[in-house]
């Protein structure tokens, strides 16, 4: 068996007036936000469906559904910090994360570092191996109605 492992997660969400825009656990600056259950921070959701995809335990909605009072509302970085401790119990560590962000408008250039540094936090991993990429659909997909993210993440097996 080898000790890396590669998982991939999808996330997204359409985007509403009167929610916040949180990405990375940033709240964004813009009239419309993501329409959840949680507060819909699709960059996150899309990070723990790929640690979890590592560890082959479903998905984001099989642990977390958007059914339960007890998640509404809820903070995803508060989801990202659980699915890390299982990550750990099963001894993993996460290495490397890459994501691209799709959406048209608000530009996400300008609150890059600031999401690289907060997943740094979180995660616990330096800050260089943690790539966002801001991608437009250029009016094709979304034309400004939803937000998605795609993330893939490196994981090694502590031996």
């Amino acid at each position: 068996m080898s000790n890396y492992r590669v998982g991939q997660g999808f996330d997204v969400h359409k985007l509403v007036e009167g929610r916040r825009l949180v990405l990375g656990g940033v709240e964004i600056p813009y009239e419309k936000g993501a329409l959840a259950h949680s507060d819909g921070d699709v960059l996150i959701h899309a990070i723990v469906d790929a640690i979890l995809g590592v560890m082959a335990m479903r998905d984001i909605g099989f642990h977390f559904p958007d059914t339960s009072e007890e998640t509404e509302g809820i903070d995803s970085t508060v989801i990202l910090k659980k699915v890390l401790e299982w990550l750990k119990e099963k001894g993993f560590s996460l290495e490397n994360l890459d994501a691209t962000v799709i959406v048209d408008k608000p530009k996400l250039s300008p609150h890059i570092e600031a999401i690289r540094e907060n997943l740094s936090r979180i995660i616990g991993i330096e800050k260089e191996n943690i790539s966002i990429k801001a991608k437009t659909s250029e009016g094709v997909m979304f034309t400004n109605e939803a937000c998605a993210a795609i993330v893939n993440v490196l994981v090694k097996m502590n031996t």
